[in-house]
């Protein structure tokens, strides 16, 4: 079961950075590793999503919250779920995509239509 205690709360203002993310609306499948996959596969598919996230004006807010949180899996911030385990000291996370409790997390949700359209 996932840990919420650490999310920042409902308020908007907690989560306005992610209108301005590049990823916004991309398939989310990019950013986290399906089961089993591996090795080169795996690496390649973390470089391809890390190059979105180089371009990304929000990148710094969007470590920010991967490390607050803890976020366990996927591309944030321009860092894999190991990297992000090695910047804040911790041991690698041990529930992988193989576990069969795992489920790819949702990314940014694509935007909504404006009102004044």
């Amino acid at each position: 079961m996932a840990d919420i205690t650490r999310l920042p709360g409902a308020q908007l203002y907690h989560w306005e950075w992610q209108r301005d993310a590049a990823c916004r609306g991309m398939d989310s499948t990019l950013f986290f590793h399906p089961p089993n996959e591996r090795d080169t596969a795996r690496s390649d598919r973390a470089d391809r999503a890390k190059a979105i996230c180089r371009s990304c004006p929000v990148i710094t807010e969007c470590l920010d919250h991967a490390l607050r949180v803890r976020e366990s899996y996927g591309v944030w911030g321009g860092h894999t779920e190991d990297e992000r385990a090695r910047l804040l000291g911790g041991p690698v996370p041990a529930l992988s995509s193989a576990d069969p409790h795992y489920r790819t997390p949702r990314r940014v949700p694509p935007p909504r239509p404006s009102r004044n359209q």
